[in-house]
């Protein structure tokens, strides 16, 4: 999927954008962060767990998506010292109760990327962006400026 959104930004002929990532769509982010940097100025993850990361088997939601996830949590240190390669800002956000990707992720993910920057919504979950609609729109125009 990194590749086709890669794809579908270059023939737009956009040569940097900010990019948004959520749930499996953060996955995707990171990829394009990590295989074109120079295409990325500035990525917000939200609701994100870094590729790798032990503990992520237990998803219970549809097949594919499912399959995704596990996949991507298959415990890989060297898929998490990956992460240290993105060196554009990032914006790595979850609701405090975010039973899919936990939140504990999140902090596991802004650690492992230099420039990042987390906030933990609170009394929210997976949807936290939805729930925390205005603050989230506020914290990643700031982001972004």
């Amino acid at each position: 999927m990194a590749r086709d959104a890669i794809a579908f930004v270059t023939a737009l002929g956009l040569g940097q954008v900010d990019l948004l990532g959520f749930s499996i769509g953060s996955f995707v982010a990171q990829e394009i962060a990590l295989r074109r940097p120079a295409l990325v100025r500035r990525l917000v993850l939200a609701s994100a767990a870094p590729q790798g990361a032990a503990g992520m088997h237990g998803w219970a939601t549809r097949e594919a998506q499912y399959d995704a996830v596990c996949a991507w949590g298959i415990p890989d240190h060297s898929a998490l010292e990956r992460l240290s390669a993105i060196e554009m800002p990032v914006f790595v956000a979850n609701g405090d109760s975010d039973p899919m990707i936990l939140p504990r992720y999140s902090y596991l993910l802004a650690g492992l990327i230099p420039q990042a920057w987390l906030k933990i919504y609170p009394d929210s979950a997976h949807g936290f962006l939805f729930q925390h609609h205005a603050e989230f729109a506020a914290d990643v125009t700031e982001f972004l400026d």
